[in-house]
């Protein structure tokens, strides 16, 4: 059992702050990794940190665990937070989810390969081609990813 199952034990559906991470994968052609969650949204692979992982550690094992994909090297986009963030899941839980954002072009190993329990579908698309039901956060993260590297 992980960390926030163990937590949820104590506090049940109260809200809490939940440090979690994205990554957006880069190939050699320019493409992005997204993967098709269950309800059919697509995003960046990420999810919730375990206690005492670092956020690049999480990064890296939760690429891994969704898409099968290993990457090495993040670097930080950004940090998502606020009251206009906040979730409440079917169950009751809530929360206020704190999203550490990487980047990485540092794609070591792996095979492309969808974990049935947390995705539809995974594959990588053009930057400026991206599917229709996107998280809307997915497109503002790539695009200040792509002004700072103008910079």
């Amino acid at each position: 059992m992980g960390y926030i199952e163990n937590l949820r034990k104590i506090v049940g559906n109260r809200p809490l702050n939940l440090v979690g991470v994205a990554v957006g994968v880069i190939n050699e052609k320019g493409e992005v990794l997204l993967q098709q969650r269950l309800n059919g949204v697509w995003g960046v692979p990420g999810g919730f940190l375990e206690l005492g992982e670092s956020t690049e550690d999480a990064g890296r094992r939760e690429v891994l665990e969704e898409t099968g994909v290993q990457i090495g090297k993040l670097e930080l986009v950004g940090v998502i937070s606020g009251k206009e963030y906040f979730v409440e899941l079917p169950n009751g839980d809530q929360f206020y989810p704190i999203t550490i954002a990487y980047v990485t072009r540092d794609i070591i190993g792996g095979e492309l390969e969808v974990n049935r329990e947390e995705g539809l579908d995974a594959k990588f698309f053009g930057l400026y081609n991206l599917p229709e039901n996107i998280n809307p956060l997915i497109p503002r993260l790539l695009q200040t990813y792509l002004q700072s590297r103008k910079g």
